[in-house]
């Protein structure tokens, strides 16, 4: 898991599954465990998720770059922050652990090209 906000109606979350499993069965496995201890910690069958997900898979760098941000900022723009670090229910305030960037994804480089001197 890469960047999480978790708003009051709903959630954003970036991630890389494992190598062996599909984006299905990780939502499968995190909406399966959430319910599971909704209902026994909180003794409550109320349906919580939504069926299905949207999904979107980053193409590069600056892709992931732009729905991380998204996500962080998501608090902010819906006025439940001043910023992204003061909303406690997100990765942005920088007390949950976190993956960092999938290495497959590399920066773009931007060559700059002129006149010396």
């Amino acid at each position: 898991m890469h960047e999480f906000v978790l708003m009051p109606d709903h959630f954003h979350l970036l991630l890389t599954p494992a190598p062996d499993v599909s984006l299905e069965k990780a939502l499968q496995f995190l909406k399966g465990g959430f319910s599971f201890r909704v209902k026994r910690e909180l003794r409550s069958n109320v349906e919580i998720w939504q069926t299905g997900f949207t999904e979107h898979r980053v193409r590069d760098w600056d892709d992931f770059q732009q729905h991380a941000i998204y996500i962080r900022e998501n608090p902010v723009r819906a006025h439940l922050a001043e910023n992204a670090i003061a909303y406690p229910y997100g990765s942005a305030t920088g007390g949950f652990e976190t993956d960092g960037e999938p290495p497959w994804l590399k920066p773009q480089l931007t060559i700059m090209r002129g006149s010396p001197g």
